[in-house]
C-alpha cells in the first residue's frame, strides 16, 4: 500500500520551533517588500526541459551539493521562479509512485475516466513538482509561518498545497506541486469579460477558502496567481507574507464606535491645531507621540488604502483590494496599473481615481490626516468607467457622441466599484464576490466549469 506523504513527513530534518527564534527575528532587519509585478514576472514563464541558461545550471547544481540527498528525491531540471524572498525551481518527483498523491490535480482529472491500461502508463510517466527554496536569510519564524498556513490550507480549492517539506541545516525547502501557467504579460491585454470572469471565480473560490480560515495572503497579485488560460485554472501561490487575522493587532480608530471616532477627532492633535489658526497641514513642534508601527507587507501597486494608512487592525479585506487592481489592469489594459515609488505616491495615485474629499475621510477613518495641495487632484476624483475609457482610447466620435462601455464591461465595473471601496468596511467579502452577479454569470458562459470546481474540491 502506498504512503500517504503529507506535509513534514519526509524531512532530512525534523523542523522545530522555539524561542531562539523570536529571538533571531528580533534581531533581524527585513524588508516585507515583494519584488515588484514587472521585476518578478518575467520569471513566471514555463521553460522547456533542454532550454537551460549556464547560470541557472550552475545555480542548481551547487543547490544539490549544499542539500544532501535532494537529487536521490528529485532531479532538478529547470528555475522556474526567483522572487524575494525564495528561487523556485521545477523537478521530477522520483518517488511519486511510492505515495499517495491527492494533490496531483491533473492525475485525477485525467484517470477519471482512463482505462486500467492507460493507468498503467501514467503511473509509469513522469511527474513534476516545484521546489521552493526558502533563503536562509529569511527569518525562521517567516519559514514556520509560511510552512503551517500551507499545512492547514492544504485541501482549500485553488490553493497550492504543500506536499512536504526538508530542511538540511540551516537550509529548508517546500515541495509544491508543478502547475503550468502563462506569464500574465502575454495576455492580459487580450483576455475578454467572459474569460476575466473565469479567471475571478477561480481566485475569489481560493481567496474565500484562506479567508475562512481567518489567513491573509497579503500579497495578492498576477504572478502570484499561477493561471493557465487554456485549462481556465488558476492557483493561489506564495505565502511567505500570510499572517493570521488578528496577529500583532492594536486598536485602530477604524473599528471604533462613530460617536466615539468623532470625539476622538474632535479632540485630536489635529484638530487643535486647526483651531489655534494654522495651516491643515501644519504639525506640533513637539510631538510626543510614539510613531505608529503597522504591517505593510505586500507588493507596490497592489497595496490597500489601510495599509498605506498603517491601519493596525488589517483584515482579509486588504487581499479583495488588491483583487480589484488585477481586475482593474485587465479592464483598462495598463499593468502595472500603479507604479508608485513609495507609500506617499501611492496614496496619491489612489487619490487621482477617488479625490481629495474620499481620501481625507478614509484617513480619518484611520486616526491620520491626508492633504495635498496639488492642483491636478479634483476634490471628487474621476469615476472608474471614465477611466477604462480614457485608457483604452474610446473617446468622441466624429459626431461628437461619448463612447460607452459594453453592456458586460459595465458590469463587470459595478463590480470592480465593490472590490475598489476606499472603506475596508463597505469592501466586498470574496463570499461576496463569489454570489456577484458578474461571477454567478460564469456558468451560463462554460457550461463545464462547475464539473471542474467539483473536481478541484474533491
Amino acid at each position: 500500500m502506498k504512503k500517504a506523504r503529507t506535509a513534514l513527513q519526509r524531512t532530512a530534518e525534523p523542523l522545530s520551533y522555539h524561542t531562539t527564534m523570536v529571538k533571531e527575528e528580533q534581531a533581524e532587519v527585513l524588508s516585507d517588500e515583494s519584488g515588484g509585478p514587472l521585476e518578478e514576472s518575467g520569471h513566471t514563464v514555463d521553460s522547456s526541459d533542454e532550454e537551460v541558461e549556464d547560470s541557472v545550471a550552475d545555480d542548481m547544481a551547487r543547490f544539490e551539493d549544499s542539500f544532501v540527498g535532494i537529487n536521490k528525491r528529485y532531479r532538478l531540471i529547470n528555475r522556474i521562479g526567483e522572487g524575494t524572498f525564495s528561487t523556485v525551481y521545477k523537478a521530477e518527483d522520483l518517488e511519486y509512485n511510492d505515495y499517495q498523491n491527492r494533490w496531483d490535480i491533473d492525475e485525477r482529472d485525467e484517470s477519471k475516466w482512463a482505462s486500467p491500461k492507460t493507468l498503467r502508463k501514467q503511473s509509469r510517466r513522469a511527474h513534476y513538482v516545484a521546489i521552493k527554496k526558502i533563503y536562509v536569510t529569511s527569518s525562521p519564524i517567516r519559514i514556520f509561518n509560511e510552512l503551517e498556513l500551507l499545512h492547514d490550507l492544504r485541501d482549500s480549492p485553488f490553493v497550492c498545497p504543500l506536499i512536504t517539506a526538508f530542511r538540511h541545516m540551516d537550509q529548508v525547502v517546500a515541495v509544491l506541486p508543478y502547475f503550468q501557467h502563462r506569464d500574465f504579460r502575454e495576455y492580459y491585454r487580450d483576455m475578454r469579460i467572459p474569460e476575466m470572469r473565469l479567471y475571478f471565480h477561480s481566485l475569489f473560490t481560493a481567496l474565500r477558502a484562506v479567508h475562512q480560515e481567518r489567513i491573509l495572503h497579503r500579497d495578492i497579485k498576477p504572478t502570484n496567481f499561477l493561471y493557465n488560460p487554456e485549462q481556465a485554472r488558476g492557483v493561489l501561490v506564495d505565502f511567505g507574507l500570510a499572517e493570521r487575522e488578528g496577529t500583532d493587532w492594536h486598536q485602530c480608530a477604524c473599528t471604533l464606535a462613530t460617536e466615539e471616532r468623532r470625539y476622538r477627532i474632535a479632540h485630536s492633535v489635529y484638530a487643535q491645531t486647526q483651531q489655534s489658526g494654522h495651516q491643515p497641514s501644519a504639525y506640533p513642534k513637539n510631538d510626543t507621540r510614539s510613531s505608529r508601527r503597522a504591517n505593510r507587507a505586500g507588493t507596490r501597486g497592489f497595496r490597500a488604502p489601510e495599509v498605506l494608512l498603517k491601519c493596525t487592525q488589517q483584515n482579509t479585506s486588504i487581499d479583495m483590494w488588491s483583487a480589484g487592481v488585477i481586475l482593474l489592469t485587465l479592464l483598462t489594459r495598463r499593468f502595472p496599473f500603479f507604479h508608485s515609488a513609495d507609500d506617499i505616491d501611492a496614496l496619491l495615485e489612489i487619490t487621482t481615481i477617488f479625490g481629495r474629499k474620499k481620501m481625507k475621510d478614509t484617513a480619518i477613518l484611520h486616526g491620520q490626516v491626508f492633504e495635498t495641495n496639488i492642483p491636478s487632484y479634483s476634490e471628487g476624483g474621476h469615476s472608474l468607467e471614465k477611466i477604462i475609457l480614457w485608457c483604452t482610447g474610446r473617446t468622441k466620435d466624429d459626431k461628437g457622441n461619448k463612447p460607452e462601455l459594453q453592456d458586460d464591461e459595465k458590469q463587470a465595473v459595478q463590480f470592480l466599484y465593490g472590490l475598489l471601496e476606499v472603506d475596508p468596511v463597505k469592501r466586498m467579502t470574496a463570499d461576496e464576490a463569489i454570489n456577484h452577479p458578474f461571477l454567478a454569470k460564469v456558468y451560463e458562459d462554460n457550461d463545464e466549469y462547475d464539473d471542474m470546481v467539483d473536481l478541484v474540491d474533491g
